[in-house]
């Protein structure tokens, strides 16, 4: 998979090294980068994993979470600001995306000022729900005691 007018070629495999991982996140000031270790082996677990290669230089990166039948939930999508619009975010989405075709309800969570790019990509605002989590940073835990 190329993208032509970038140069860049996108790739579906789990072959990525970890520093080149921490790099893409810390580039992106993600907190995940702080939790090296969990963050490979959620990535290396994910349903789908597209990344996005300048050469040999992992530029992009996006996952899905899904059951594999109705719903599907894409967590990350992150590009080297230096590489940040392109058209790469753009193309893994939509490789992602086209993966999932048919599904009931792919989900994924926008930062305001996101809102826009994941309206190109075709997803709106789902209705009256608000965005809800349990986030504790310095624990690494995510889910209920």
């Amino acid at each position: 998979m190329t993208s032509a007018e970038t140069q860049i070629h996108f790739k579906d495999t789990r072959d990525i090294a970890l520093n080149s991982i921490l790099a893409l996140y810390k580039a992106n000031q993600w907190s995940s980068a702080d939790k090296p270790e969990l963050l490979y082996k959620a990535l290396m677990n994910s349903h789908s994993l597209i990344s996005a290669w300048d050469s040999d230089r992992l530029v992009g990166l996006g996952n899905a979470i899904s059951d594999g039948f109705l719903v599907v939930y894409y967590p990350h999508l992150l590009v080297l600001p230096e590489y940040q619009r392109q058209g790469i975010g753009s193309s893994i989405i939509q490789l992602l995306t086209s993966r999932y075709t048919g599904f009931h309800q792919h989900i994924l969570l926008a930062d305001r000022l996101a809102f826009g790019f994941y309206k190109k990509c075709g997803f709106e605002r789902a209705g009256k729900t608000e965005p809800m989590w349990i986030y504790q940073p310095e624990t690494g835990f995510m889910g209920i005691s």
